[in-house]
């Protein structure tokens, strides 16, 4: 293995290598940019460019994309609330309002930073236990992921801000949204209302563009915040507080997005959405979560980044897609005449161990070109909000509209646009909303195949001891909060009996 290293770094580290692993990680940090293309999209976009290309060479450039998207969509997300991959959504959460607050500059560190560190640190694993990872992957069949799917949407508790009803009002709605299209198990279409663009379902983009970006942009015009926002560039540097903050976060959220990307259909949506709530939980400032805790943006980036490398796990060792856009590589591999798989290891060792080798380059390049470019992107918070806004929504509509080239998906975004803004002006909360789309087709998939595998017997998951394991943590994470404050409310009449008890003596 130590000589397949070697060797995967002798690939990558080539003139020409080097040279398109640097061209997609900057084409990918655009396409992140742009509001709704997604890594999906740009790698989809341009897979057709690298047909001539050496194999090991259009995979290097092709993979740059996808990760170099990553850093482009948080710093999408941080500025302008708009996330330009569904990734990143969460970092929106605390990496606006950081910008609001004039410390954009130290939000895009602090992502940069967390994606790089998670990203190269995962990189070990991937090389060392790629196979192992796999076999245990296999473990989780369709009752194991509807548990995960559970335990995921339990979590929507950590974003339900002052009403927990309200969250869970949210989240069934999201499910409710997710249905729309072709039933999984008949094919036949339901809540479609005889629409035929409704037949394979509500997007998730332009749900994201239009609950976010069109509705950030609302609610400023509507609060009258027009003064542009002055950001420099000493104010980008991170603080001994914040760099004391962030070490556990990345280090939480990379163990947690890479062994959730390795999870087939997981992928690192879910993975920022898990880290962001575990961290809110665990962290010492959870308090300040929603509101620009740096803890909130190096989480989810760190996940975000980790889950990008664990998804090649299995599309590598097993040839299953780890997301959607491994999925499109897939077909890459397919298009070069290379068949991913336990013998791509052993049989082509320079293509896939100098693929493996060229995130660690690419993490590196994307760095390097990242941190000196904060105070650019920065920049941007410095353009009067009256060319600002036009610019925001133009790009969202674009984007909306780029996604399967149809008007519908503009109209879903105006829709949600409207939608989101009085949520947020009665104080309703949107990421549960967002959970709800994520999780509601991937449970009724997981549901449906479960069923199929027990002949309608749900007594299945008894027989399945992960499954069982996930959902009682699925369990604890709903009904913790409530013991915890049935248990301080006992402490507290406990407490206050003693009080009267000493007053009367």
């Amino acid at each position: 293995m130590f000589h397949d290293v070697i060797l995967g770094f002798s690939v990558a580290l080539s003139p020409e290598n080097l040279l398109w692993c640097l061209i997609g990680v900057i084409i990918g940090t655009i396409v992140g940019l742009l509001p709704g293309l997604g890594s999906a999209t740009g790698v989809a976009l341009l897979l057709p460019l690298t047909v001539n290309f050496e194999p090991v060479t259009g995979l290097i450039m092709l993979a740059g994309i996808y990760y170099g998207c990553q850093y482009g969509s948080s710093i999408a997300s941080t500025l302008i609330a708009t996330p330009g991959d569904s990734a990143s959504v969460v970092v929106v959460l605390d990496g606006h309002p950081m910008a609001m607050q004039g410390r954009g500059g130290q939000a895009l560190a602090a992502s940069a930073i967390a994606s790089f560190v998670a990203g190269t640190i995962t990189i070990v694993p991937l090389m060392l236990l790629a196979p192992a990872f796999a076999h245990v992957a296999l473990t989780f069949g369709p009752p194991e992921l509807f548990a995960l799917m559970i335990l995921g949407l339990a979590g929507v508790i950590g974003f339900t801000g002052s009403s927990q009803a309200k969250g869970l009002a949210m989240a069934a709605f999201g499910v409710v949204i997710g249905t729309v299209g072709l039933d999984p198990q008949s094919g036949v279409a339901r809540f479609t209302f005889g629409n035929v663009n409704m037949i394979n379902g509500i997007g998730f983009l332009p749900i994201v563009i239009g609950l976010f970006a069109i509705a950030e942009v609302l609610t400023q015009v509507g609060a009258g915040s027009h003064k542009p926002i002055h950001t420099r560039v000493r104010d980008m540097i991170l603080r001994k507080d914040d760099l004391r903050r962030l070490p556990k976060p990345i280090a939480r959220g990379g163990v947690l997005g890479f062994f959730l990307g390795i999870l087939p259909g997981a992928g690192a949506t879910l993975a920022s959405f898990f880290a962001y709530d575990v961290e809110r939980r665990t962290s010492k400032n959870g308090h300040q979560f929603g509101k620009g805790a740096i803890e909130g943006v190096a989480a989810p980036e760190a996940a975000n980044n980790a889950a990008t490398n664990g998804s090649f796990v299995p599309t590598l060792t097993l040839g299953i897609p780890g997301s959607g856009t491994t999925a499109v590589l897939l077909g890459a591999f397919l298009l070069y005449g290379l068949q991913p798989g336990p013998l791509l290891l052993t049989e082509q060792p320079d293509i896939a161990w100098g693929l493996m080798a060229s995130f660690y380059i690419g993490n590196i390049l994307l760095i390097l070109l990242n941190l000196p470019l904060a105070p650019f992107f920065a920049s941007i918070l410095r353009v009067r909000y009256s060319f600002l806004y036009p610019m925001i929504i133009a790009l969202s509509l674009i984007g909306a509209y780029a996604l399967e080239n149809r008007m519908f998906n503009v109209w879903v975004a105006m829709a949600f646009g409207l939608i989101g803004y009085f949520m947020k002006r009665y104080d309703w909360p949107t990421v549960p909303l967002l959970l709800g789309v994520i999780l509601g087709p991937l449970m009724e998939k997981n549901l449906v195949q479960t069923s199929q595998i027990s002949g309608g017997n749900f007594g299945i998951f008894l027989t399945h001891p992960i499954a069982l394991a996930i959902f009682a943590v699925a369990i604890l994470v709903v009904a913790g909060p409530l013991i915890r404050k049935l248990f301080n409310r006992l402490k507290d009449s406990t407490r206050s009996g003693r009080d009267r008890q000493d007053a009367l003596k």
